[in-house]
């Protein structure tokens, strides 16, 4: 667990240049949302399950030895994370991010914009508590 999160902190250290930055991605809009939900739907769920819970027992592996999909919903470390390398694991996924990753996760950048990328992180957020929310929203700027 403490290998993936050095992962993810190396990524956000370094990320991508090719994704835009215009982030924090906020819940001001309504409509982000209710696209976020939409497209997390046709896109995510399958993996984090329909509400943001993440896989059951999402801190083991799975029948095939990678890590389970981690909860989106707040009780896991997503907000943990800024929106710039939240953005880039879900356009390039951990495959392309990380050298030997061996993980599910792959991006989806062939299905979602950017747009949809960031309205997707919009709905996830609007699952947070407050605190939580204004937290990554904070480190996120």
């Amino acid at each position: 667990m403490k290998f993936i999160f050095f992962i993810i902190l190396s990524i956000s250290l370094t990320g991508n240049s090719s994704a835009h930055n215009h982030f924090p991605i906020t819940i001001d809009s309504e409509l982000m949302i209710n696209r976020g939900k939409i497209a997390y739907e046709n896109n995510c769920v399958s993996c984090h399950m329909v509400n943001l819970a993440g896989a059951e027992n999402w801190k083991g592996v799975d029948e095939d030895g990678h890590q389970k999909a981690p909860p989106l919903n707040g009780t896991g470390h997503t907000w943990h994370h800024d929106d710039k390398t939240l953005h880039n694991i879900i356009k390039y996924g951990l495959v392309k991010l990380v050298e030997g990753y061996e993980g599910k996760m792959m991006g989806y950048e062939d299905n979602l914009s950017d747009q949809d990328i960031d309205s997707v992180l919009a709905y996830i957020k609007s699952y947070w508590p407050k605190d939580k929310y204004e937290h990554q929203i904070g480190i996120s700027k």
